[in-house]
């Protein structure tokens, strides 16, 4: 027994699937870049300023043979088309300027792209908007979020990019400019919420590992603008902060931290150095300690090693034992 899995469709819908939700893969623009033709404007402008002084001495000499009852009509008619010829030339010539382009559409069809700067001659009747290839970057606002352990933070990047297809930045996205800044926000967003922003474990952190950080972060935005033919050059943290509300509590933990490791290095230096006097002591016969005296003198080189202020020592004339 066979199951059919087709669905229906809808005639309203333009063959949609009935019940799928508006804005299917199917409205999406597929278009790539491609070379347009265009050729030296300066031969072109040449050959246009020739043309329209050609049209314009037929037109005097057609309205002069005119006034003069010896016909002219033709003259006057071939100049007017040979003027209108030039006009149409003229209007074919474009300005290119270096690290911009030409997006090229006739009657509403694209039909390439002039990258070559300078004067160039292209496609008549046609409609020619400037799309930048050059490098662009910009700062993202400071987002407040959330990390994975649920910390408050603010963080912010900065992003270079630029244009890679020019088809696809004017046809398939509205405003490119803009619709980099929204995705780029969003991955910000979800690359902060995916890491924490400091601990003591052998994770990536938002903190101490920004070079990995902005790795990834550049990767999640080009997989989210190519679709616009834009390509992500680089992307760098900028700004990162625990946010107002938690960062005295968080500087006291991060004080403490550095603390405690101050303070384990400092007793194992102690230690160390306690050891090494009883070893010494021992190996050379200076005294004989037992093990009350050598618990006294333990103890009172400790507390002169760790202790944070000079001590005062106190000299016992007598004996320890009563």
């Amino acid at each position: 027994m066979s199951i059919n899995t087709e669905q229906p469709t809808d005639e309203s819908t333009g063959g949609r699937p009935a019940g799928a939700p508006v804005g299917h893969q199917g409205t999406r623009v597929d278009i790539d870049e491609r070379r347009a033709w265009s050729m030296d404007g300066f031969a072109g402008l040449v050959v246009s300023l020739a043309l329209l002084g050609l049209g314009t001495w037929l037109v005097v000499t057609g309205a002069i043979a005119a006034d003069a009852g010896e016909g002219g009509a033709m003259a006057l008619v071939t100049g007017s088309l040979v003027g209108v010829a030039a006009l149409v030339l003229l209007a074919c010539l474009t300005v290119v300027a270096p690290g911009q382009t030409k997006v090229i559409q006739f009657f509403g069809r694209y039909i390439g792209t002039v990258r070559k700067p300078g004067l160039r001659l292209t496609v008549p009747l046609s409609t020619r908007k400037t799309v930048s290839v050059r490098v662009h970057n910009f700062e993202t606002n400071e987002l407040k979020v959330n990390d994975a352990d649920g910390n408050p933070i603010n963080i912010a990047a900065i992003v270079v990019w630029q244009v890679a297809d020019t088809a696809k930045a004017t046809f398939a996205v509205e405003e490119y400019e803009d619709f980099v800044a929204v995705q780029s926000e969003s991955a910000l967003r979800h690359v902060a919420m995916s890491h924490p922003y400091d601990n003591d474990a052998t994770e990536v952190t938002l903190r101490g590992d920004t070079d990995v950080i902005s790795a990834e972060l550049a990767t999640e935005v080009a997989e989210r603008i190519v679709l616009a033919g834009l390509e992500v050059i680089e992307v760098r943290i900028s700004a990162l902060a625990y946010a107002p509300e938690i960062a005295q509590a968080m500087l006291q933990r991060q004080q403490a931290s550095a603390i405690i490791a101050a303070r384990e290095k400092i007793v194992d230096g102690a230690v160390g150095m306690v050891d090494s006097a009883l070893r010494k002591l021992q190996a050379q016969d200076i005294v004989e300690l037992d093990d009350e005296r050598k618990a006294a003198m333990v103890s009172n080189l400790l507390v002169v090693l760790c202790s944070e202020r000079g001590t005062t020592p106190v000299v016992n004339a007598g004996s320890l034992y009563a």
